[in-house]
């Protein structure tokens, strides 16, 4: 399996750990907003770790490392992952998180089926109507965000949901609909979206204000009473 980001060390994406990230290359959409594009388009054209080297350097810092976070681009679509994670839980010990954009229920339900995972994300990017513009794609297959969905609710695994909020691709009819959708998650964050330099496409977006991220929050409220705001 091979790796096209490693950061040593973070409090910010496993919550409540001090984790190291490893990014995977590819993904399956075409998010407009999407902050990783080069890893998205281009992995290739990124540095590469193989497995044995992101081994190396977990092991050398797993004395301070609770976890391990594993992002993307799309880590399910690596037939290699459940091997990856079997290993690397065996000779660390250490927690995984995964992120993903739930369009591989059947790996998301092996890795949690086999003890693999101990806390996953999934984006929810609009509402089911409004996937179609969030993800960049002209056609949607929802079956598998919806299968994906009930599998982590049902799983009994600590997990979260989360949207990225773009002005100009959600509206608070998407709010509402999503909370329909997925009534009674534990946890749900809204997060803003923010230009960070690398985006696929980035004509016309722009971030929420706060005032409209607290808007779409108590829209969520009666739905999901776990709904915050991340990283405002």
């Amino acid at each position: 399996m091979v790796f096209h980001g490693f950061n040593k060390l973070t409090l910010l994406d496993y919550p409540g750990k001090l984790a190291c990230t490893l990014f995977t290359g590819y993904c399956n959409f075409r998010c407009p907003f999407c902050h990783n594009a080069e890893l998205v388009l281009r992995p290739d054209s990124q540095p590469s770790l193989d497995a044995e080297r992101v081994f190396e350097l977990i092991k050398a810092r797993a004395s301070m490392l609770e976890g391990v976070a594993i992002t993307g681009g799309e880590p399910t679509l690596n037939k290699d992952l459940p091997d990856f994670i079997r290993r690397l839980k065996n000779e660390t010990g250490l927690a995984v998180k995964l992120d993903t954009n739930g369009t591989n229920p059947d790996m998301l339900k092996k890795l949690i089926s086999e003890g693999l995972l101990d806390y996953a994300a999934m984006d929810i990017k609009s509402s089911p109507d409004g996937y179609a513009r969030a993800v960049g794609l002209s056609g949607v297959s929802m079956s598998e965000i919806f299968d994906s969905v009930d599998i982590l609710t049902n799983s009994g695994l600590p997990y979260e949901f989360r949207t990225t909020v773009v002005e100009g691709i959600h509206t608070e009819a998407d709010f509402s609909k999503i909370g329909k959708w997925i009534r009674g998650a534990k946890h749900y964050y809204l997060q803003a979206y923010k230009d960070s330099g690398d985006l696929i496409a980035p004509d016309g977006l722009k971030s929420p204000s706060a005032e409209k991220l607290e808007k779409y929050r108590q829209i969520l409220l009666p739905y999901i009473p776990g709904t915050e705001l991340r990283g405002i």
